[in-house]
């Protein structure tokens, strides 16, 4: 039993939607890599740009600047409000940053988170070295950046980030606080202090045999056209696809005439 016209059309045009709906899912995803790649072309020009500007001296009155600008601040650490940033690989190996404040020679109240380099976990019995640094005033170089670097967590699926910081400094049981992500609106409301808008990722020093060894962003824009040129790939054929089902609904086959019964005797 052969289907009926009408059911054969039906079928055939919820074929012709579900290929344009594909067709269209595909272009959206092109369209994005191609931002995507705009975002990491620009990205690449901005750290491009901050490697060869003038260094700028963070205080007070010069808060902040571009991203990727190289910058330096005097005053003194703040080693009882030292966090670790868990979960920060180097090379495969798992490890800690440690982001410890920097009290501004000039206005001791206000102060600048820097990222101060990498240490390696400890495998148990074994304990993180002594992570202290000198008293006295130092000046710290190193490169602008308008929040601490993120990596991925539940709280940027829920909304509700853990930031685990003590409630009082030092931590009663005297171990570091550890946290995945760290925002400064966080840790200026645990510590009291007010923090300048930046972070600073510090230059290579030695500092308690920490590693400024710091991951830059993926900037490889040609992976995402390769990727828009896939999905321009699939749209195409799937709209393709979808044109010619509706041609053959609009130009049907006509079909072969029967043969005529041999004439009986």
């Amino acid at each position: 039993m052969t289907a009926s016209p009408t059911r054969s059309h039906t079928k055939a045009l919820v074929g012709i939607v579900l290929l344009i709906l594909l067709g269209s899912v595909c272009l959206q995803a092109g369209r994005w890599q191609l931002g995507r790649a705009g975002q990491r072309e620009a990205l690449s020009a901005a750290m491009q740009a901050g490697r060869v500007a003038p260094r700028m001296i963070l205080d007070a009155q010069h808060p902040q600047g571009p991203d990727w600008h190289p910058a330096a601040a005097t005053g003194h650490w703040l080693n009882q409000f030292t966090v670790l940033l868990d979960n920060r690989n180097l090379q495969g190996e798992p490890g800690f940053w440690v982001a410890t404040p920097l009290a501004l020679t000039a206005t001791p109240h206000t102060a600048l988170l820097v990222l101060r380099g990498w240490v390696p976990r400890p495998l148990p019995p074994a304990t993180l070295p002594d992570l202290r640094t000198a008293d006295g005033s130092v000046t710290v170089d190193g490169t602008m950046l308008s929040h601490v670097p993120r990596i991925f967590d539940l709280g940027s699926i829920t909304g509700h980030y853990d930031t685990a910081l003590p409630s009082s400094w030092p931590a009663a049981d005297g171990h570091l606080p550890r946290v995945q992500n760290l925002a400064l609106s966080d840790l200026q409301r645990a510590t009291g202090l007010t923090f300048l808008p930046v972070v600073l990722e510090q230059s290579p020093t030695h500092d308690a045999g920490l590693v400024q060894d710091w991951p830059g962003p993926s900037l490889n824009a040609t992976q995402n056209y390769n990727y828009a040129g896939q999905w321009f790939s699939f749209a195409t054929i799937a709209l393709l696809a979808a044109a010619f089902m509706t041609w053959r609904i609009w130009h049907p086959r006509s079909s072969p005439a029967s043969p005529k019964a041999p004439p009986t005797t």
